[in-house]
């Protein structure tokens, strides 16, 4: 095993790990290949008295300011699939596998499952931390377990699916940030699983009349072209994807608001009625809003981005503007989505 310090390198600019394109310095960074990697570079920064950082694609964090500890960069890189059987298996896969990559390759293989969740930036270790979801499909919904190390103790033990807690855009992980390291996820897919077509834009995109011949990869490539026309790639125009869930609201508060607001969108939900928080801040007028170095994607207003190395500060203070101007035109309170850190 190499020792952690030899991994370590000082003074490295996070730009290229975050998809807001935020520029902050890692005092200490290094990338993990192994799990041999991260039990080294564990139990370095113990020695040194350093906080621990974990960074996957950085795909859904606002990096505020620079980081004053250790921040180790997940690259567990492999793919396998297990329990074979007629029409289902298990895939495996490691930490920092790209995650829409993951997708395309079991959509590819004739497995259903995973398909509806094209396109989604990151690695497969953040997935289960925001309980990754679109287009009626959320990671839960085939996730088997999870491989963890526990930070604190370095013990390495598998969580199932009940045990990560799932819920909208939330986990056990997140409720827990910092406590645990994913290493691996298991997904369960079928060969004969009905693929959701519930949502009407994915409906339409690939013609329901004819579901009965769709593949698992005609539904990723339709999610694909959907989400292309409505959110920018990163790599052209940095972003962390959708910066609010959708709020949650009583079927009373709904009432109230569709009164007042008749043309309001919403989602029926086991606990209440979902708010589309685009529309929310559509129609207070930031979708497009665009200041020297952030502002609102022109076509989808739950799209924060950085157009001239704007920096965590100036995110968030336009997130909190947003907040500000639609609880009081609304009252109702959008929560931020992506991890702020430090």
């Amino acid at each position: 095993m190499r020792e952690g310090a030899g991994l370590v390198r000082e003074n490295i600019d996070l730009r290229a790990y975050n998809t807001l394109g935020i520029s902050v310095s890692a005092r200490h960074f290094a990338s993990a290949n192994s799990r041999e990697d991260l039990t080294a570079l564990r139990a370095w920064a113990r020695a040194e008295g350093l906080p621990l950082q974990i960074l996957g694609g950085g795909s859904n964090i606002v990096l505020k300011d620079n980081l004053p500890g250790l921040v180790v960069h997940v690259a567990l890189r492999g793919r396998r699939w297990c329990e074979v059987h007629e029409d289902d298996a298990i895939l495996v896969l490691e930490a920092g596998e790209n995650w829409h990559q993951a997708v395309i390759y079991a959509a590819s293989m004739g497995y259903r499952g995973i398909e509806n969740l094209a396109l989604i930036p990151g690695t497969v270790g953040a997935a289960p931390v925001q309980n990754i979801g679109a287009y009626g499909v959320e990671l839960a919904d085939t996730l088997v377990d999870v491989e963890v190390m526990e930070l604190t103790s370095g013990e390495i033990r598998r969580l199932d699916c009940q045990a990560c807690r799932f819920a909208y855009r939330d986990s056990f992980f997140k409720q827990n940030a910092g406590r645990y390291l994913i290493t691996q996820v298991r997904l369960k897919l079928s060969r004969n699983r009905a693929l959701e077509l519930s949502y009407q834009g994915l409906a339409d995109a690939v013609g329901a009349s004819s579901a009965e011949h769709l593949t698992a990869l005609d539904v990723a490539q339709a999610v694909m072209a959907l989400r292309r026309s409505k959110l920018p790639d990163p790599e052209s125009l940095p972003n962390a994807g959708s910066f609010f869930k959708n709020p949650l609201v009583s079927h009373r508060q709904f009432e109230e608001l569709r009164q007042q607001w008749p043309g309001i969108v919403a989602f029926t939900d086991p606990q209440g009625m979902k708010l589309a928080a685009a529309w929310l801040i559509d129609r207070c007028g930031w979708k497009g809003y665009h200041e020297a170095h952030v502002g609102v994607h022109r076509h989808q207003a739950l799209v924060l981005v950085n157009h001239s190395r704007g920096t965590g500060k100036e995110i968030l203070d336009l997130a909190q503007r947003i907040q500000d101007d639609v609880y009081n035109r609304y009252g109702v309170l959008l929560e931020i989505e992506p991890r702020i850190l430090p």
